[in-house]
């Protein structure tokens, strides 16, 4: 039996969820962190239904169900399941909510992966997207057709980091009856409640902000109870279920993620002030900016402004390679999310299979340069960028 945590308005807060939600009742003698239960079933009584039955593969070992439970508290859903990866939780949900046929409305302004499985993956298994642009309700309605079932939105994007309204599209779903679902990995529950905005299906990366210390793989998608117990029909026949040591890593970084976040948010903003007006930078991308194209949307749906930021170097490509190459704290790695600073560019990481033309069109030119920024402190991120910049 676990605790019951609540994760809506007037209950609990985030850090208190991330410590305690789904935990087991304490009981004399019991362990206060709940063991990895490394084992892939368990046990069933006689003439037990199939549905009840404990089976890794079917998500529901206590490690995955504590993490899962976690995960509703923290966004204020009904159910949280987690997946091997985001990439999973993403395709398990649009897979979930649509029949053969079906259709998707999508922001196109995505991580690369995504927009491939939507262009490229999904339409062999008969389902079609839309890519549009997301400001706008009349942008979402113009889009529809009798066949869409799911809006996807990507808040805030991978990497130019705009901070488009899921209030527009949550407005339509719920009028038409369809899935609003969004990818928060770069907002994570801490920054942003998804589903008090109206999403139906919230989607993390967890290998980013929820575990948050770059030694782990997974996803999670959190929702309605019916939701959920059909994405866990379609991870039962794809297979991407967690093993059971990374839920456990999972639940140990969420115990820290309203801290972490708070101190990446802190970091982020000051090291994007700091960037403002450095010779050789060109433009700083950071919602917590005035000049941010989405800053009132941001301030007013955002509790943080997140720990991501993005750069673009005067010099172009040649720029970023040179800044890059004179880095000495940041490492350079195409993930985000942990206590280390981490510098990508897009051109060669995320985005390397788009044509320039495409980047340009999205944003993206040569001299792009994506910062996760840690927790390090941050004058001395300043001096490492600082030198970077000077040799760039």
């Amino acid at each position: 039996m676990s605790r019951k945590t609540s994760g809506k308005r007037g209950g609990p807060g985030p850090a208190t969820i991330g410590i305690h939600a789904g935990s087991p009742e304490p009981v004399s003698g019991a362990p206060v962190v709940l063991p990895v239960v490394q084992s892939a079933t368990f046990f069933g009584g006689t003439g037990e239904p199939a549905s009840q039955l404990l089976y890794s593969r079917h998500g529901n070992n206590p490690n995955q169900a504590l993490v899962g439970e976690k995960m509703a508290a923290l966004e204020g859903a009904e159910e949280g399941l987690l997946l091997s990866s985001g990439m999973s939780a993403i395709a398990m949900t649009i897979l979930a909510a649509l029949p053969e046929g079906g259709h998707v409305v999508s922001s196109r302004h995505l991580y690369g992966a995504t927009r491939a499985l939507l262009e490229d993956e999904l339409p062999k298994r008969g389902i079609t997207t839309t890519l549009i642009e997301p400001e706008s309700k009349a942008d979402w309605e113009g889009a529809l057709t009798p066949r869409t079932g799911v809006l996807f939105l990507e808040v805030p994007t991978n990497p130019t980091l705009r901070v488009f309204d899921p209030r527009v599209p949550a407005e339509i779903a719920r009028d038409r009856e369809i899935l609003l679902a969004v990818d928060a990995t770069f907002a994570s529950p801490v920054n942003i409640r998804f589903a008090d905005l109206g999403v139906g299906a919230v989607i993390h990366s967890a290998t980013k902000y929820l575990g948050g210390h770059s030694d782990l793989v997974a996803g999670v998608v959190s929702g309605s109870s019916g939701l959920i117990e059909r994405v866990r029909g379609m991870m039962k026949l794809y297979g991407p279920a967690p093993d059971p040591h990374t839920a456990w890593l999972l639940d140990r970084g969420l115990k820290t993620l309203q801290m972490r976040v708070a101190q990446h948010n802190q970091n982020a903003m000051e090291l994007a002030n700091w960037f403002l007006g450095r010779q050789g930078v060109a433009e700083v991308h950071y919602p917590g900016l005035p000049g941010h194209p989405d800053y009132d949307i941001a301030s007013e749906i955002m509790a943080g402004f997140g720990g991501m930021l993005s750069i673009e170097l005067e010099g172009g490509g040649p720029a970023a390679d040179a800044f890059a190459a004179g880095l000495e704290l940041a490492l350079l790695a195409p993930s985000l999310g942990g206590v280390e600073t981490l510098v990508s560019q897009p051109r060669h990481t995320s985005h390397i299979h788009f044509s320039e033309t495409m980047r340009v069109d999205l944003g993206i030119p040569d001299g792009f340069v994506r910062i996760s920024v840690g927790l390090e402190d941050v004058e001395d991120l300043m001096a490492d960028f600082g030198r970077a910049l000077a040799g760039s």
